[in-house]
């Protein structure tokens, strides 16, 4: 295997919710699959999923046919040229971000992928925790402190 997609549900403030890791040779729409399912498993009330532009066709009515799930594709628009941000989407790169902090998810340490699934929860127990230990709040922003001029 010579490289690993990393699929993953998150709720709308970017905690992880449900991750599936598979081979690079897998299509985003039979992964994709696998997810909701396992989404729909362990989260019974969710109704409404938003999703890339790789996850389009036939799981969209797969998701509202087998699952009861409305999955919603977040597309970039056709006449737009260069870098957009999409709706939602950030949300989920900003995961990705948080998850990639973590040196064992830098690169494909784990011969396996239920090993590599395991890395990926335990990278996110990371940002999870510090939220804890804020009381909730958001990660402090940090701006550069000027020194003032001499008089």
């Amino acid at each position: 295997m010579n490289g690993r997609k990393r699929h993953i549900a998150t709720d709308t403030l970017g905690l992880l919710l449900t991750v599936i890791v598979t081979a690079a040779s897998v299509s985003d729409r039979d992964a994709g699959a696998d997810l909701l399912r396992a989404l729909r498993e362990r989260h019974h009330a969710l109704r409404l999923v938003w999703a890339d532009g790789g996850y389009t066709g036939w799981l969209v009515t797969f998701a509202a046919g087998v699952l009861a799930l409305a999955l919603t594709i977040v597309k970039r628009p056709d006449d737009i040229t260069g870098f957009t941000v999409l709706p939602r989407r950030w949300v989920v790169e900003r995961t990705f971000a948080w998850l990639i902090r973590a040196r064992r998810l830098a690169r494909d340490y784990e011969t396996r992928t239920d090993s590599a699934e395991a890395m990926t929860w335990w990278a996110a127990t990371i940002p999870a925790t510090r939220r804890l230990a804020r009381g909730g709040a958001p990660a402090p922003r940090r701006l550069k402190q000027t020194n003032p001029a001499p008089a």
